[in-house]
């Protein structure tokens, strides 16, 4: 079965050798019951362990069933020892923080065996070593004989062939001990049993052959091997330890520390709860804003003037490019280089063309309409003193959002943002409507737009109060080839071809849509007054001198020095004469968020082919608000991140710490599992397997604890600024943070584990 040839073992401190064992030459039966005796210090317990593969012999030679180990690798070990060996110890040995029955289950866990086939084998060991109605209890619930008998049956559990009691009855009264040797003696009917004693009488009552040994050698041999005895085939399986056994032994351990699991847990979860609560708070203030961006679709349309804006896309160029920027300052070589002359064009060239595309292609996906051109010439008289509107500063004068291309009754708009204080919406061309501010009160300019010499009226009075307007005809003279605005006078005041404006309602914001629309002190007029105008003034004498000019007649200014914009600014000035062209301003109000992104693709694909010169550039307002938001609050989020993720990391090292103290406290258990059979990367596995129930339970309780505060924390901003439930957690940041919590645990414990996997199992069998 066994045998040793000139097996040596030679212990080294720094430059001092010890040699434990001497050219041991011996041989054992499959079957025979051998006691080892010698003084201490002789090497029993060392050829005991050398024998059990838990030790390794500097020389000589182990043959099990005619097969040399000298060539055996660690899992070939760690196979032998679980297949072949079953360990019996002065110490017990058994693992504290699982039942009996867990203990002798776990040879056999560590060799795969199935469950139930497990439960039922260790049933049957319990029931013979007469511990069958103990088998739920831990060790720490039984007496020193009853642990020995269950430290037996965990031995015999695998069915070895070969059984090493080391000391089986040293820690144990004598009634007990017998009742311990007889159970071995048993054993031994089909078993090896090798037994270190250092106790005679034992021997000699007990054993079938008795080895005396001295000083590292064997000094006697009561029935020693003959050559010619039987000679059996090596076979051995390899062990394995599943992720789920390291689990449960890990979760039974972390059991009986639940103070320190929960502290270290929570501890860990600090970092969780930080990016947690922070993300939470910029996912929903992101929702937010995505959430004004939708509301304000229709408030904050997408704008088109007559000089090129600056598009969404070309700021969020210049803010990128602006860091790229930095990095082109203060050269080091000794060049000058010349600045490329790139033209750009200044005006949006909006043609009739380009208003029939909108017309084919947008309709669909507008809830209204506004256009804008040149201001109204309207005149009023105040006090005696007659003033052009366009000269008050602090009053507002524009056309009224229309519902589409065909129809040019009044937007919804207007009801969707505005109270109708008094009167009716204006329908016809010569009815106007008037916008008073939040407070109801009006600014000076405003009293004299609408002749308002008191300093009060009621609504009623402010109902038929009427402003003239004056057609071009009227309102400029010429000089030469020159026009020039009239003064404002009596006469022009009263000419009989001007057009009497009523007001028929007054307006005023809503009070839930104050955040989303500014209110103003303003005059709104009809899309229909805007084409009544158009009739006329198409054939006014200004609109058919500037036809024929080639130069302004209002300024003078050549167009040709526009260079390629020659064209699109002298149809911006026909615009704001009114002649019957396309506007110079557009405003365009999508149904609803989709549209609105339908409308920026169709603008797009208008320009895609499209010179400098002739593309119709727009602004999104409300995705430009919300892109520079978004950008804000991701800057902030990304910042408060890596602060949080500082006490990650420091969690990380603190996992470090309490593991290997874990592995510290666990010592005696490693080499109870290597006695078993266990590999080292089970045992990394086992620690590992604690790593990451601590790792996944901080980044529960992380999750957990961010939900609960932020209860209270979207209570506040509520009450600071009146929106709700700000806070909210995605759940695939929850998903995320939970698997990081784990990643980082795992990688805090992974340098404990290993070390823990390092233990020599002779060493970690004696601490206590």
């Amino acid at each position: 079965m066994l045998e040793l040839k000139n097996i040596t073992k030679i212990y080294k401190t720094g430059t001092f050798k010890q040699k434990a064992l001497n050219n041991i030459d011996l041989k054992f039966r499959s079957n025979e019951f051998v006691a080892i005796l010698g003084p201490s210090g002789s090497g029993k317990t060392t050829l005991l362990n050398i024998i059990g593969g838990l030790d390794r012999y500097t020389n000589g030679d182990l043959l099990i069933k005619g097969k040399s180990t000298k060539n055996f690798k660690d899992k070939d070990w760690d196979a032998y020892r679980n297949k072949s060996v079953g360990f019996v110890f002065q110490s017990y040995n058994l693992i504290p923080h699982i039942d009996i029955l867990s203990n002798i289950e776990m040879g056999m866990t560590l060799s795969g065996k199935r469950k139930n086939v497990r439960r039922k084998k260790a049933i049957e060991l319990l029931n013979k070593v007469g511990l069958k109605d103990h088998k739920n209890k831990k060790p720490n619930q039984l007496s020193g004989g009853q642990m020995q008998r269950v430290a037996i049956a965990r031995a015999l559990a695998n069915n070895p062939e070969i059984i090493l009691a080391d000391e089986p009855t040293g820690a144990l009264d004598t009634k007990t001990s017998k009742q311990i040797m007889e159970l071995i003696k048993e054993v031994s009917k089909d078993k090896l049993v090798i037994m270190v004693t250092h106790n005679p009488e034992i021997a000699k009552a007990y054993a079938d052959r008795i080895i005396s040994m001295q000083d590292g050698k064997v000094i006697d041999d009561s029935n020693p091997v003959t050559d010619n005895e039987l000679k059996e085939e090596y076979k051995l399986k390899r062990t394995k330890m599943s992720f789920l056994t390291a689990l449960s032994l890990s979760l039974n351990n972390i059991l009986t520390k639940k103070g320190r699991t929960i502290l270290t847990s929570f501890a860990s979860s600090i970092g969780i709860i930080g990016i947690a609560l922070i993300l939470s708070l910029s996912n929903g203030f992101q929702k937010q804003i995505d959430k004004f961006e939708k509301d304000t679709s229709d408030a904050m349309p997408i704008f088109i003037s007559p000089m090129k804006m600056i598009s969404n896309e070309t700021i969020e160029e210049e803010m990128t490019s602006f860091t790229t920027q930095k990095d082109n300052l203060y050269p080091t070589d000794e060049k000058i280089k010349v600045k490329e002359d790139t033209k750009t064009s200044s005006f949006n060239y909006i043609t009739g063309d380009y208003m029939e595309y909108l017309k084919d292609n947008i309709k669909d996906y507008t809830s209204s309409l506004m256009f804008g051109y040149g201001s109204l010439n309207m005149i009023q008289n105040y006090k005696g003193e007659y003033t052009y509107l366009s000269s008050l500063s602090d009053l507002n004068i524009q056309v009224l959002p229309f519902k589409s291309f065909d129809d040019l009754s009044i937007s919804s708009i207007i009801t969707d943002y505005y109270d109708l204080l008094y009167g009716k919406m204006p329908e016809e061309k010569d009815e106007i409507l008037i916008e008073i501010s939040n407070d109801n009160i009006v600014s000076v300019d405003f009293a004299k737009a609408l002749e308002l010499e008191n300093n009060e009226y009621t609504f009623e009075d402010i109902l038929g109060k009427e402003i003239k307007l004056v057609f071009n005809d009227i309102y400029y003279s010429s000089y030469q080839d020159m026009y020039f605005p009239n003064e404002a006078s009596r006469e022009i005041y009263d000419n009989y071809n001007n057009l009497t404006l009523k007001v028929v309602g007054i307006i005023r914001v809503k009070k839930e849509k104050k955040s989303i629309v500014s209110s103003n002190n303003s005059i709104y007029y009809t899309q229909k007054l805007v084409d009544y105008v158009h009739s006329i003034e198409k054939d006014s004498k200004i609109v058919v001198a500037q036809r024929n000019s080639d130069k302004s007649v209002l300024t003078g200014e050549v167009f040709s020095s526009y260079g390629d914009d020659a064209l699109a600014y002298k149809k911006m000035i026909l615009a704001r004469l009114y002649d019957d062209v396309a506007p110079t301003d557009l405003y365009l109000y999508p149904k609803d968020f989709d549209s609105k992104d339908e409308i920026v693709k169709l603008l797009d694909k208008y320009n895609k082919d499209k010179d400098e010169y002739t593309k119709v550039t727009y602004v999104d307002e409300a995705a430009l608000i919300s892109s520079v938001t978004s950008g804000i609050m991701d800057g902030i989020t990304i910042v408060l991140i890596a602060f949080s993720s500082i006490s990650l990391i420091v969690s990380s090292i603190m996992l470090g710490i309490i593991t290997y103290i874990s592995v510290l406290e666990r010592t005696k258990e490693i080499g109870i599992l290597r006695s078993l059979g266990a590999r080292k990367k089970d045992i990394s596995r086992v620690f590992n397997a604690e790593v990451f129930i601590i790792g996944l339970t901080s980044g529960i309780l992380g999750i957990v604890i961010a939900l609960i505060l932020l209860i209270p924390i979207n209570k506040l901003l509520y009450n600071l600024t009146d929106l709700t439930n700000v806070g909210i957690l995605d759940p695939i940041h929850a998903i995320v943070l939970i698997i990081i919590s784990l990643i980082l645990t795992l990688m805090g414990g992974s340098i404990p584990s290993y070390l823990a996997s390092k233990k020599d199992p002779v060493i970690a069998l004696r601490t206590e």
